[in-house]
């Protein structure tokens, strides 16, 4: 089973910055892909940002030109560089992994870290 392990959230203020990091137990470059959800208080949970393989990357709308998700294949390790942030930020971010074996997929989820920008 993949641990993943999420690290570098904390309380800002509006207009801070974060860096979220999620560390993984096995070689990241044998991930499909790997991304960034966040859950905020009474929502549901949402990607923010992911990443395949190939580095191709994908975000929500609401943090484009704000978060950028990078991943470091040598470290294990897939971060999320946070600016500008904004008190909808709010939230529990999870970090999570796909992978594929013999046609199955799988999916691992670290336990979350919380951001929290007040205003």
């Amino acid at each position: 089973q993949v641990q993943l392990v999420e690290s570098g959230g904390g309380l800002v203020q509006a207009g801070g910055s974060l860096r979220l990091s999620c560390a993984a137990s096995e070689n990241i470059f044998s991930f499909n892909a790997m991304g960034w959800y966040r859950q905020g208080p009474g929502k549901e949970r949402e990607l923010v940002a992911s990443i395949t393989s190939a580095r191709v990357t994908n975000y929500a709308d609401s943090v484009k030109g704000r978060f950028t998700i990078s991943r470091d294949n040598a470290k294990n390790t897939v971060y999320l560089q946070m600016n500008s942030l904004k008190p909808e930020d709010t939230a529990v971010y999870y970090c999570n992994a796909n992978w594929v074996v013999l046609s199955r997929t799988f999916t691992s989820w670290g336990h979350g870290t919380q951001v929290t920008v007040s205003s």
